[in-house]
Formats: C-alpha cells, sequence, structure tokens
C-alpha cells in the first residue's frame, strides 16, 4: 500500500500507474503477495533512480499549486490551512 510514498520520499514522482510498473518488478515471483522484500525492491530501485525514470515535479508547477491555495493572495498558507487541504481536501 505504501510503495508509492516510499517512491516518492526517494525524489522520485511517478503516477500511480508506474507505481504499478515498479511493483510488477519488485513482485514477479510473488505477484498476488502485499509485501515484497527489500532485497527485490533495492536493485529495480537503484535503476530507477540512476536512469532518472521520474524527475520531479517542476519548481513552476509547485508554485503554481501553493498559489492557487493561498486564496487570500498573501504569499504564504497557514499551517492550519495546508493542515486542512492535506486532510480533509
Amino acid at each position: 500500500r505504501e510503495i508509492g510514498s516510499i517512491i516518492r520520499s526517494l525524489g522520485c514522482f511517478p503516477t500511480e500507474a508506474e507505481v504499478q510498473e515498479v511493483l510488477a518488478q519488485v513482485n514477479v515471483e510473488e505477484p498476488r503477495t502485499v509485501y515484497f522484500h527489500l532485497e527485490k525492491f533495492l536493485p529495480v530501485m537503484m535503476k530507477v533512480i540512476l536512469d532518472r525514470r521520474y524527475p520531479p515535479i517542476p519548481e513552476d508547477v509547485l508554485l503554481h499549486a501553493f498559489e492557487a491555495l493561498d486564496q487570500n493572495k498573501c504569499g504564504y498558507i497557514t499551517k492550519e490551512d495546508l493542515k486542512k487541504y492535506l486532510t480533509e481536501e
């Protein structure tokens, strides 16, 4: 369940379909299991990282996303608003 979060924490930003592709590569021998072994995951992720398969989200896209959340146009998002967006919306 957390493979996407793990991959994204490594600085890669794949789509959900791409996450499923990585998962399929890791679970080649055990396609129905919900767990995978670190020994299988590491070589797959090393190749992903070295090939720069999933580039980071461009800075201007992130800035635009935060500007859209800044409804008061004050140049920042309050901690409370960010928490609300991340947990409720």
